[in-house]
This record gives structure tokens, sequence and C-alpha cells, in this order.
């Protein structure tokens, strides 16, 4: 296969094209966006590997003029620092492959070149088939048409082609845990394990030998050596549900492994390296966990690459219809069902604080009580309550403040917390934006 790998940082490109070439890769390397051009106008490559800022034609630039002429076949991955990831992330939607951040080993990008040519060895009607099963596995496993759930879907299908950290956002309910998989199903990793690790179950002093493992004697009961989560998930995704929840003190342990993809089991200073993906998830607003003390900085960042925001049931009731539909099928598992047109209005009329969780147990009592027959006299009291507590205005006025501070935690998020800068992606003055953030106690 062959590698044009494009950079204007001498050493770092050199380096790049010899360890590409020593792991059998056919590799040429250019120093500038126009000299990359030049060679693919004289030959054809498999992939380019490419920095994204160059003094003369950047990446983005240089990925545009790849996949509009005869060489639009070739897969581009992008190089990119940190700072620059949002820029990869429009790369990708643009057509890239995939990105990877600087500071990287070289040897982490050779997975992806893999991937690469062991796509393009299987015949195009057999990828097609593949693409339209993985676009099927997606729309069944996240329902709903509204623009949120539209917007997740092709996220998901996104940032299943990257190897970078996720962190999924969301309140309780609202399916972290569904999107963290369908990503691992739909990834290059698929073949390996889904390690889950719900944080908040573990204690204090278990947590890091839960995560890492322990050495035989590290502590009184290790009459073994045990592996770690981490070595569970190898090749794999870890999924981190509830990071918040892990101490302070542990917290930078969870850091190395994300920045030097090591970790050290209790009880030894021996470096492991781990060939991980991690997805983490929060309901909890992270920013205000790091102002607060309780999480560190720098860990939100290193987790807050790219990110998912699973919106409230309340917020896209045009999707419960598909979502009742889709949960009575999987509760009554080949039974019969009726649903009465009453208790469909029922639903949509309540707002639903647990989200689709509280949905889906509110239907599966309905469907056991009523022997598969569901009514409204059959749903939760606790249901009928809020139901018949709240006028209509009052119950728009609730989605309304919900959905307020929905955005405003959204955009101060993806702003890294500017308040100047979160202001201008709503469209709002910054003393307007300040007093809304008063208002929600953000």
């Amino acid at each position: 296969m062959r590698v044009l790998v494009v950079d204007d940082e001498q050493i770092k490109r050199i380096s790049l094209a010899d360890d590409l070439a020593s792991a059998g890769f056919e590799t040429v390397s250019a120093a500038e966006g126009q000299e990359a051009l030049d060679l693919l106008a004289r030959g054809s490559f498999d992939v380019v590997v490419t920095d994204l800022r160059m003094s003369d034609i950047d990446g983005m630039e240089l990925l545009k003029h790849i996949k509009r002429d005869r060489n639009a076949q070739t897969e581009v991955i992008m190089m990119t620092a940190y700072g620059s990831i949002p820029l990869a992330v429009e790369a990708m939607k643009l057509g890239a492959y995939s990105f990877i951040t600087k500071p990287f080993r070289n040897e982490e990008l050779i997975p992806l070149l893999e991937r690469i040519r062991e796509r393009s060895q299987r015949p195009p009607e057999v990828l097609k088939v593949e693409e339209s099963i993985d676009l099927s596995r997606l729309e069944q496993a996240i329902i709903g048409n509204s623009p949120a759930m539209r917007e997740v879907r092709r996220l998901v299908q996104l940032y299943a082609r990257n190897d970078a950290t996720i962190l999924l956002t969301g309140e309780t309910g609202t399916g972290k845990d569904l999107v963290a998989k369908t990503i691992h199903d739909l990834s290059g990793r698929r073949s390996a394990a889904f390690v889950k690790v719900n944080c908040a179950t573990f204690p204090d002093h278990l947590m890091e030998s839960a995560l890492f493992g322990h050495a035989k004697g590290s502590f009184t009961g290790a009459d073994y050596q045990r592996d770690g989560k981490f070595d569970l998930a190898e090749g794999g995704t870890i999924y981190l549900d509830d990071v918040d929840d892990i101490p302070l003190d542990h917290q930078i342990k969870l850091l190395r492994v994300i920045e030097d993809k090591v970790i050290e089991r209790v009880g030894t200073a021996v470096p492991i390296h781990v060939n991980v993906r991690i997805i983490a998830a929060t309901k909890k607003r992270l920013l205000i966990e790091v102002q607060n003390r309780t999480f560190r900085s720098d860990l939100y960042y290193r987790l807050n690459v790219l990110r998912i925001n699973l919106p409230p049931l309340h917020t896209r009731l045009v999707d419960l219809p598909p979502l009742v539909d889709h949960l009575l099928k999987r509760i009554a598992h080949g039974q019969p069902y009726s649903l009465h047109k009453e208790a469909v209005q029922r639903l949509l009329c309540h707002t639903w604080p647990g989200n689709v969780r509280e949905l889906a147990h509110t239907l599966e009592r309905a469907f056991l009580l009523g022997n598969g027959r569901i009514t409204p006299d059959l749903l939760t009291p606790e249901m009928e309550a809020t139901h018949e507590g709240l006028s209509a205005s009052g119950r728009f006025d609730i989605a309304v403040n919900q959905t307020e501070q929905e955005l405003l935690h959204q955009a101060l998020e993806e702003a890294n917390g500017n308040k100047s800068a979160a202001a201008r992606a709503l469209g709002m003055r910054l003393s307007t934006f300040r007093d809304k953030l008063k208002k929600h106690g953000l």
C-alpha cells in the first residue's frame, strides 16, 4: 500500500516515513501541500497522512483537492494538535477517513492504515452490503427522527471511524450506554472486547485495582496477580460510565493512560502499554465539577476530545411514538400487544424526568399488568399525578426552561468554558448570556 506523508515539520516527517516503511508500507514524503499535490498529479497513493496546519496549502485545502479530482478514492488521515480537533472533525465531515492527535507514537498510526488496507481488499459490492448493514444497525439502535437524534446518529457514524476519546453527556436514562456500545459495534475495534466500567460502584480504595489490576502481594488479600478492566479491553473499547465518580487522586492515573497509553498495576512500577479506545459518560456538568475542584481540568479536556450530547426525552417528543413501538416489540418478545390511542396521548403529555429508561419501565409494567393490552388506566400513578398536576402552560414552561438550560450548558462546554465564545455561538449578547447563566445557576 502506497502512503504519502505530508508534514512541514522535518523530524516528524522523516521519522514517520521511516517507521511506516519499516512496517511494510511503500512510503513517500512531502514537506508542504504543493509538493504533495505535485506528487499526487504524477502518481497514485492509497493513503495521504497530512498535517492539518502547514504554511502554504494546509491539510483542509489538500483534502478538498484530493476529494474532487481523480484521487477521490485516496483515503486521508489528518495529523492535528489537540487545539485543532474541531477542524479535524470538520475534515472528517468533508471526507477524511480519520485523524490522529499530536504528539503520537508512530506505531499508533499503523492500525488505522491496516484497517484501510483490509477495507481496500474487499470487493465494492461487499463493502456496499456491509455499509448497508451498519446503517441499518445504527437506525435500529438509536431511535428517532428529530433533528437532535439525527445529529446523534451522524456523530456516532462519524466517530466510529476514529479512535479518539469520546465524552457522552446527558441526563440519566437518555441512552448513553447504548450509544457507547453502538460506536464500538460500528468501529474497527468491533471484533475485540467492549468493557463497561460503572465508576460509581467501586469504593475509592478498589478503584485503581479495578481499572489497572494489581500484582501479587501488593496488598492484604492480593494472593495472585489480577488483570484490570484496561487489560480486559485490550484492542477494544473501555466505557467509563459515571466517570465523574472516579476519586480525584485516581484521576491523574487515568490522565496518564490517555496521554501515554500506559498503565501500572497496583504494587508495581512497570509500565504496560495498552491499545484501548476510551469512551466516558457523565450525567453531571463536568465544567462545574472542575470549578468545584472535584474533577481535574486537564482530565476534562482530555476526555472532551469528541463529544455527543444525548437530549432529554421531553425535548424530542416527536420521537416518542417510534420509541414506544420499538420498546414494546422488545418487551413483548413476539407476543401480541395493543396500545390504546388515549394511552399514547397520556404518554405524550408526561415530562419524562427519567427519560427513555422511565418510558421503558412504564411500558413494561403496563404490558405485564394488562397482559399485552396497554390502556390509560394501567399507566403508573406517578405518571398520572404528574400529568394531572400540571396545566398545559406549566408543562410548556418546564420544557422551555429545561431546553434553555441544556442549550446554555452545551454552548459553554463546546466553548471550553469561554462565556464570550458561548454567547456568540448562541447569537446572544454577553450580558444576556450571563443573566441566563445566573438564572439557571450555571
